[in-house]
């Protein structure tokens, strides 16, 4: 098979998706999404170009990263995904998925109409209506950004004082204020990472902070996959149509569980360090099953 991955051609992922496709016999090539380019009208074709050649002639194109850009520069690049899916060149994650999966209000919707616990969740354009909500929960709150990952620019806040500068700020820099009410979870959640039919899953925990991104200090721990969680990664996975995702979860402290996002574009290092086996490997395996049909 031939592999395109859309993201940077150094560092820890891209070297071990290069070793586990040549190791496979498969071919891959790297290139970045500012580099994609088009041609329409100049023959019967039209062209997705690229570095590393038409983005036709490879048989998956990975999508690795999305990186921010203007609104131009992002309705191009998944425009340039839409055009390579509706030509039949299989795309992992669809550009449909990843516009869900890195919009949090997208995500917490779907999950909500899947019938999936989700926290309490706020999202607001201005400070007078997130106040309000802020008000109505009653309670600690988590503002994150709308886009991004890895627990950067996520806030706790307590208190109505810093709430109204949070919120007040937001609204001046033209964000979208998206709040969750805060679970306590004893710094620790479990992300289940999917790859084709394949769910592993890891527990991460942080002794020093809320916050359980192994970016954050967390460590991991793999746990068993019970049946609830390979189903529930299923629901989610198959709606969404994610065929490489990471599905984060919480606990309270009355056992109940809750989803908190499912992510697009995972990394998979920290989950790596305590699962033995290569996950960059199943990864590249897993595009030769076919396509899940929803619901299936």
């Amino acid at each position: 098979m031939k592999f395109l991955v859309l993201g940077p051609d150094r560092g820890w992922h891209a070297n071990q998706l290069r070793t586990a496709a040549e190791k496979a016999g498969d071919s891959i090539a790297f290139t970045d999404y500012e580099a994609l380019s088009s041609i329409v009208g100049d023959g019967d074709m039209l062209r997705c170009d690229s570095p590393a050649g038409d983005l036709h002639a490879f048989d998956v194109v990975l999508t690795r990263t999305m990186p921010l850009g203007t609104l131009e520069q992002v309705t191009f690049r998944l425009s340039i995904l839409h055009a390579l899916q509706e030509s039949g060149i299989r795309v992992a994650n669809p550009p449909r998925a990843l516009e869900i999966a890195i919009d949090k209000y997208a995500t917490t919707a779907r999950l909500h109409r899947l019938g999936l616990p989700v926290p309490r969740t706020a999202v607001s354009q201005t400070r007078a209506d997130a106040m309000a909500a802020f008000e109505q929960f009653d309670g600690p709150v988590v503002v994150k950004p709308m886009f991004g990952g890895e627990g950067r620019g996520v806030m706790r806040i307590e208190t109505r004082e810093l709430a109204w500068t949070t919120f007040t700020t937001l609204q001046q820099l033209g964000a979208v204020i998206y709040q969750q009410e805060y679970i306590p979870c004893n710094g620790q959640d479990l992300r289940l990472f999917v790859a084709g039919d394949l769910v592993w899953a890891v527990q991460r925990t942080n002794p020093d902070d809320w916050r359980t991104n192994v970016s954050q200090g967390a460590c991991c721990e793999q746990v068993a996959v019970t049946e609830a969680f390979r189903q529930l990664a299923t629901t989610v996975c198959r709606s969404l149509r994610l065929h490489v995702a990471a599905i984060d979860l919480i606990q309270d402290a009355a056992g109940r569980i809750y989803v908190l996002e499912a992510n697009g574009v995972p990394g998979w290092k920290g989950a790596q360090s305590v699962i033995q086996e290569n996950l960059a490997e199943r990864i590249i395996e897993s595009f030769r099953a076919p396509i899940p049909l929803v619901g299936s």
